[in-house]
């Protein structure tokens, strides 16, 4: 059996905590997203069925724009939010998983209260931005490859839909181990169209054949 490959870092620690530290920061709208939350957030983008506009996304993660210190700072932050999306595409791209900033393991725990659960809950966010990509064409496809980012955010608890699987531990705990695979499942959806079959060769006939000697 071929080997699962390992994980891929997308950004370094130093960024990461760059980002934590800014995100963590009075510049940035209570409201805005997480570490965790941004992460999800900007993976579902390398995703994304199609690109979106930055001036959106980045209203998005930030819940309005925050109060960079000078444009040095704001493009700082800006290139290192893009780097982790555009590290996520070359790692997808390639059929790599994405490192994801958390043990891949609820631990009895609701996914809602746990990093997993913000994870996700920021992948969603990516998601409305843009939801009828994502569920034009096989709608039925696209639900079903979302379902275990919806099930894990806890956006979507009250929905009959989701009680039966709330309610399934052990399930919810499978889907959480499977999270980078159903992140590479999801890119080769959207990113990578099937490969069309290659024409057939038309046969050449021997040469004469089909033709009558003259005697």
């Amino acid at each position: 059996m071929p080997e699962t490959p390992v994980p891929q870092p997308l950004l370094d620690d130093d960024a990461l905590d760059r980002l934590d530290d800014f995100l963590e920061s009075e510049r940035v709208d209570a409201e805005a997203l997480d570490l965790i939350g941004a992460h999800g957030f900007l993976v579902a983008l390398a995703v994304a069925p199609r690109e979106i506009d930055p001036a959106t996304w980045i209203t998005e993660l930030f819940h309005g724009e925050p109060e960079f210190a000078d444009d040095a700072q704001r493009r700082e932050i800006l290139a290192l939010f893009e780097a982790l999306r555009d590290n996520a595409i070359t790692a997808l791209d390639e059929g790599l998983l994405p490192e994801l900033p958390f043990e891949l393991e609820l631990g009895d725990i609701a996914p809602a209260e746990t990093p997993i659960g913000d994870w996700c809950a920021g992948f969603m966010e990516a998601v409305f931005l843009d939801e009828a990509a994502w569920f034009e064409g096989d709608e039925e496809a696209a639900a079903t490859l979302l379902l275990p980012f919806m099930a894990l955010s806890g956006l979507f608890d009250d929905e009959p839909d989701m009680a039966d699987l709330a309610n399934d531990p052990m399930r919810l705990e499978d889907l959480v181990q499977q999270l980078p695979e159903l992140v590479l499942d999801l890119y080769l959806h959207y990113r990578v169209p099937p490969e069309k079959p290659k024409p057939t060769p038309r046969k050449k006939k021997p040469a004469g054949r089909g033709k009558r000697r003259k005697t």
